[in-house]
């Protein structure tokens, strides 16, 4: 995924939190680093694709138990979601990890590398944890040891939600963060905030990553079927050629956003990926298909982006005595990742406090899309990205995320399991 760096202002001055929990929780996360990086290697070693998350959520769920909390499975198919009650008025704090693997084969030489294989789609693939889903279950899991440790000095309740099909649902299937919305795992506690974090195979260990509003763009996936008359190819006169209009279509939509939004604040993209039609060189055929998708990280640009791809769509195709169908969205379809301002300065002293200022660090919004969305959409929530990478390391040479190369330094996930417990910590006690 490439960033686009963007400037972010605040017009407030900050300044730390004071707390006295910090020091403990330091002293805690160095106590339960061990255990959270032999959870990690036991998921990495041992994968599972989106809804498949059998034995991950049995793993999960027996470790919560054993903290005492009151735990729920079979959420959304194989969720897991557990809460810490302190017995105490107070806000509720939930923490979101995402649990599935990929299909993806791993090439990296560990000790704990993944050898399952499975079937997906009717191919045998290896399965491999390839987006850190791994390191973000055992954050989590060393986030609810600490905060359990603590549970003396919370003011409220605590809800940990293990998440699947983060990836997506297999073809047929609904999964995933607006499953578990859906379902109801917001309330009963009703939820006050939401936070969340992704490792980062490019930053190094250490670093913190925020941006207040989009920092994740809204995907819209879509089809548009274009039909014409078919002919043969050596009498073009005699057809309505729908490939010659979807290529005058798929430009079209490219200056959707080139001519169309402003770019300044925001960005956008509109692709086509698919595009099938025809089937010999000599036949113009009935109909093209094409399918895309939208990113977008500001609801209005989104907004204008869809009417503008049936406007266009339809007028080119019109204007070639063609006729168009899109379908908008078309299968699946995820809000922006929106982390809301006031709640991004409010709690941005703590990533600071945390981290340490010169660590904590504007990043710019991303075109790739998260789930955790749909959760922000219900509640005040922030997504923060958590360096994974060694610092002898240079960015160049890091590992993309949803290779078979992907691998993360393991001492960057401390910081994660302090930043979860700090958070949770600050905002009970600083609700409003």
């Amino acid at each position: 995924m490439k960033k686009i760096l963007l400037p972010l202002l605040f017009g407030c001055s900050l300044t730390a939190p004071v707390s006295a929990s910090n020091t403990q929780v330091d002293r805690l996360a160095d106590q339960v680093e061990g255990d959270v990086i032999k959870w990690r290697r036991h998921f990495h070693q041992y994968p599972e694709l989106s809804n498949r998350e059998f034995e991950t959520a049995k793993t999960i769920a027996k470790y919560l138990e054993s903290l005492g909390l009151e735990v729920q499975t079979g959420i959304a198919k194989t969720g897991v979601v557990a809460v810490l009650d302190s017995g105490k008025p107070g806000p509720v704090v939930a923490l979101r990890a995402d649990i599935d693997a990929l299909p993806v084969t791993e090439s990296v030489d560990l000790p704990f590398a993944s050898k399952v294989r499975t079937t997906h789609e009717g191919f045998d693939v290896g399965v491999m944890h390839a987006c850190g889903h791994d390191t973000h279950i055992a954050m989590l899991m060393g986030a609810a040891k600490i905060l359990t440790t603590m549970k003396d000095q919370l003011k409220g309740k605590v809800k940990f939600i293990f998440q699947p099909a983060e990836e997506g649902a297999p073809a047929g299937e609904t999964g995933g963060a607006e499953v578990m919305v859906k379902e109801g795992v917001l309330k009963s506690p009703d939820v006050d905030v939401i936070f969340g974090l992704h490792i980062s195979s490019d930053q190094d260990v250490g670093t913190v990553y925020y941006r207040e509003g989009g920092i994740m763009a809204a995907v819209d996936p879509f089809k548009v079927v274009i039909k014409g008359k078919q002919s043969h190819g050596a009498y073009p006169w005699n057809s309505v050629d729908p490939i010659v209009t979807s290529a005058q279509v798929i430009m079209g939509l490219q200056t959707i956003v080139s001519r169309e939004v402003e770019l300044i604040d925001s960005a956008a993209v509109v692709t086509i990926g698919m595009i099938h039609g025809g089937n010999r060189s000599n036949i113009i055929p009935n109909e093209v298909e094409m399918v895309g998708t939208i990113r977008t990280l500001n609801p209005n640009i989104r907004q204008h982006i869809h009417k503008a791809v049936h406007n266009k769509v339809n007028s080119i195709a019109k204007s070639m005595n063609a006729s168009a169908e899109v379908t908008l969205p078309l299968d699946y379809s995820y809000p922006i990742t929106y982390n809301e301002p006031s709640l991004m300065r409010k709690m941005l002293p703590v990533l600071q406090a945390t981290a340490g200022k010169d660590n904590a660090k504007v990043t710019g919004a991303v075109t790739g899309a998260e789930d955790f969305s749909f959760f922000q959409e219900e509640v005040p929530g922030l997504y923060l990205f958590v360096g994974g990478k060694n610092k002898n390391l240079p960015k160049s040479q890091a590992p993309d995320h949803h290779t078979p190369e992907f691998r993360i330094d393991e001492s960057g996930m401390k910081l994660g399991v302090r930043l979860l417990s700090n958070l949770t910590l600050d905002y009970m006690h600083n609700p409003k």
